[in-house]
């Protein structure tokens, strides 16, 4: 495991993040940081290449919070940025593609084949990592989008159920439980929860 180039990734990241150029506000520091975890946690029950998967997790965003014009391709951009940063560490060159990979196939909105196990890890701890920041979330919903107390509710709750269809069936029964959790939040109290007094 290059713990180098991790360490880095995790430094220069939350370096890029706290830059005025970042639009996305720090909220987008913890779904990196969201991504890298669901990420190693995925490579382990895939069998991928969890390095692989970790540092491509590191760099997917990169693009798009350097410079928030190349957000619309930022899949695209992001590969060629991982290439130059990746070269520097004397990274195999292999390994340097398959990151590359992960990173163009990386997004859930854009229909794009995935080839390696290690693309689909990336791509879905993509999905899952909305589970993680639902405080960033809401934020982009109230704070940056203007939303009404229900709209954003609404927006939320649909993009997390978004994220969770475009999960392979075996993700979805390994995130089941946390994404039932959170919609619960969004939902409320259950019936059956409703009325109990929980002031004593």
């Amino acid at each position: 495991m290059r713990s180098d180039i991790l360490y880095y990734l995790r430094g220069e990241l939350r370096r890029r993040c706290e830059q005025p150029s970042n639009q996305f506000g720090m909220g987008v520091y913890d779904h990196i940081e969201a991504v890298v975890k669901n990420g190693a946690f995925l490579a382990e029950r895939y069998g991928a290449d969890k390095e692989v998967v970790m540092i491509a997790a590191w760099l997917h965003d990169i693009a798009s919070v350097t410079d928030y014009s190349l957000y619309p391709d930022h899949h695209i951009h992001g590969a060629e940025m991982a290439q130059g940063i990746l070269s520097q560490w004397d990274y195999e060159p292999e390994k340097i593609a398959l990151v590359q990979n992960c990173i163009r196939s990386h997004r859930g909105s854009v229909p794009l084949d995935r080839e390696s196990v290690e693309e689909l890890c990336v791509a879905e701890a993509d999905a899952v990592s909305h589970f993680d920041s639902l405080p960033s979330l809401l934020y982009l919903a109230y704070r940056e989008r203007g939303m009404e107390f229900e709209e954003g509710k609404k927006f939320v709750k649909e993009k997390l159920e978004r994220s969770f269809q475009k999960l392979s069936p075996r993700s979805r029964g390994l995130y089941r439980d946390k994404y039932r959790r959170v919609m619960d939040i969004l939902n409320g109290w259950r019936e059956g929860e409703r009325g109990h007094d929980f002031s004593h």
